[in-house]
């Protein structure tokens, strides 16, 4: 992996997850946590799809196409998950 492939991969993946919060909405927290989500999900999509040999919109060394799936379904599912609300008891 070349450095202006790492360099572009971490900025797609930050406007992937900028982009998210900008539908979604949400503080600041949320903006970190859609974050740090992208960033997980597109580069375990790129290791992955590298591990299995799955080519789609490569970018140089970069797969591009599996790592924006892995990107967006780590946010999907992390957004979901954040969903859960619980419930307090009051005495």
């Amino acid at each position: 992996m070349t450095l202006p492939s790492l360099l572009f991969g971490i900025l797609v993946s930050t406007l992937y997850g900028a982009l998210f919060h900008f539908i979604r909405g949400g503080g600041a927290g949320r903006l970190s946590l859609y974050l740090l989500l992208s960033w997980s999900g597109f580069w375990a999509g790129h290791l992955l799809g590298r591990q299995l040999d799955w080519t789609f919109v490569s970018v140089g060394p970069l797969n591009l196409g599996m790592a924006s799936f892995g990107s967006v379904i780590f946010i999907g599912i992390g957004y979901w998950l954040s969903l859960v609300k619980t419930e307090r008891k009051s005495k």
